[in-house]
């Protein structure tokens, strides 16, 4: 019998990514996708004839965290995998805590992405081995998120700052600096300057990690 999955992803470059990890197994049936966590819970209102969420974290409007506690408290029979780019122990305890049947990283090959699936139908906890190390060192030494405000001593000029706060609407390098009346040539090296304090590789990494430090 077909295992049904919903994909949850706001970026449809990564959910066609997903789409076509899963085409690869007859055991697969893709019954539908969603943008956001809003998205989800109005699909899952006129059918939640669904095994399977594969769940994204950072969405609009509705993050894969509180989606996950929504979907668990009203169709708990549904099981779901937070699949992301995330691996941050804030947001690991979170989906734990929101009742996430498992933890993915995007770059899962279809195999093993495919045997998550299974073993959490069969009612296993699937993790990608670097997402289980760091839960069992959560487990061994808990902490308190919600104590912690700061995490490092991550030090942004005002004018990053601005650059990042632009980012995290999604403005492309140009809208940006037309915005701030700079260059672009500027604008990509206070880019380089934020990854390099950040130490991060990429805009969603340097915006986390920002934002966990209420940096912007």
């Amino acid at each position: 019998m077909d295992i049904k999955i919903a994909i949850v992803d706001d970026n449809s470059f990564l959910m066609k990514a997903v789409q076509e990890k899963l085409s690869f197994f007859e055991d697969f049936l893709v019954k539908f996708t969603a943008c956001d966590g809003l998205d989800l819970i109005e699909k899952l209102g006129k059918n939640h004839n669904v095994d399977l969420i594969l769940m994204d974290i950072e969405m609009p409007k509705m993050n894969g965290i509180d989606t996950t506690s929504f979907v668990k408290q009203k169709y708990p029979q549904i099981k779901i995998i937070m699949l992301t780019v995330f691996d941050n122990d804030e947001n690991i305890f979170n989906a734990i805590k929101a009742g996430a049947d498992g933890y993915l990283l995007k770059e899962v090959n279809p195999k093993d992405l495919h045997q998550g699936i299974v073993d959490t139908m069969n009612g296993g906890a699937t993790m990608t081995p670097s997402i289980a190390m760091k839960t069992l060192k959560l487990f061994r030494n808990p902490i308190d998120f919600d104590s912690v405000v700061l995490h490092e001593d991550i030090k942004l000029t005002p004018r990053e700052i601005e650059v990042l706060e632009q980012l995290s609407k999604g403005l492309k390098y140009n809208a940006i600096a037309e915005n701030l009346f700079l260059s672009v040539g500027t604008i990509r090296k206070h880019v380089e300057n934020i990854y390099s304090k950040l130490q991060v590789h990429n805009k969603l990494e340097a915006i986390q990690k920002a934002r966990n430090n209420n940096l912007i």
